[in-house]
């Protein structure tokens, strides 16, 4: 099982930016992707999940209307859109599945897999 991050970058206040997510040696056909974020000094925090159907999603309240979760079963690949970014949104972003746990924000930092991050630098 792997998951590869990838996307990331330096955007002013207000920007964009698409983050990618790569699963290898499992399908996100039939597992949750979760995506977490990291600041220096700070707590984990989930950030955003889509379940197996596809049709389940999850988000924090501090994300809620400005980051999309999607996915492509062709492509292997969950995305993360993040929209109208804030400085506050500073951190690395991982994602993660598990092969047992469903889709909730609450449920997040149990996920067994996790990949490595992706940077997200948002300048003020």
């Amino acid at each position: 099982v792997q998951l590869q991050a990838s996307g990331g970058g330096l955007v002013q206040s207000g920007g964009s930016l698409r983050l990618s997510c790569k699963a290898s040696g499992f399908s996100v056909r039939y597992y949750p992707i979760g995506w977490f974020r990291q600041a220096p000094g700070k707590e984990r925090e989930g950030v955003a999940c889509i379940g197996s159907s596809g049709y389940s999603t999850d988000y924090a309240d501090s994300v809620k209307g400005r980051f999309t979760i999607s996915r492509d079963i062709a492509e292997n690949t969950v995305y993360l859109t993040l929209n109208s970014l804030k400085p506050e949104d500073t951190a690395v972003y991982h994602c993660a599945t598990d092969f047992e746990l469903q889709c909730a924000i609450g449920r997040l930092p149990a996920y067994d897999y996790w990949g490595q991050g992706t940077q997200v630098t948002v300048s003020s």
